[in-house]
């Protein structure tokens, strides 16, 4: 994992980012600085990261309603959207800038189309088993959020 999501060439002691990650928290800080929920109370994901630095995560709003027709494609407006706007998932590639703090996820595809092909820069912290990060704004101001703790570590 060495450019990818693990060890940058230059600092061979760097801790791997390898491993599942259980969602702790989905917040957005808006620009008076308060924090709030930002898929509601208790928010559930995963985040999975291989060796190679190929990545999944998904959030989502444990309030998201079900559907009354039980059947997808019958959804009703309000549900669509409900369950849209209360999900966030995208895959692709990772790599960890060590010395800037910055993850770069390569997005091959997203639940949101316009993401798909984009690269984009996150700042990040790591203190144990703890991952959290910084979404750029978006453009009402509001800066999201992820904490994310380890569940497992790749076995060698």
């Amino acid at each position: 994992m060495a450019a990818a999501a693990g060890k940058a060439a230059s600092q061979p002691a760097a801790p791997s980012l390898a491993g599942t990650w259980t969602l702790v928290a989905a917040d957005r800080r808006l620009p008076d600085g308060s924090v709030t929920r930002d898929y509601g109370a208790a928010p559930q994901g995963r985040l999975m990261i291989d060796d190679a630095g190929r990545y999944a995560v998904q959030i989502f709003r444990a309030e998201r309603p079900n559907f009354a027709a039980a059947d997808k494609a019958g959804g009703t407006d309000a549900e669509m959207r409900a369950a849209v706007m209360g999900s966030s998932t995208h895959f692709g590639s990772l790599t960890v800038d060590w010395a800037a703090k910055s993850l770069r996820f390569t997005i091959e595809d997203s639940s949101f189309p316009n993401w798909r092909g984009q690269v984009q820069r996150r700042s990040f912290t790591l203190r144990e088993d703890v991952l959290s990060w910084e979404v750029p704004p978006r453009p009402d101001g509001a800066v999201p959020i992820s904490v994310w703790r380890r569940v497992s570590s790749p076995t060698p």
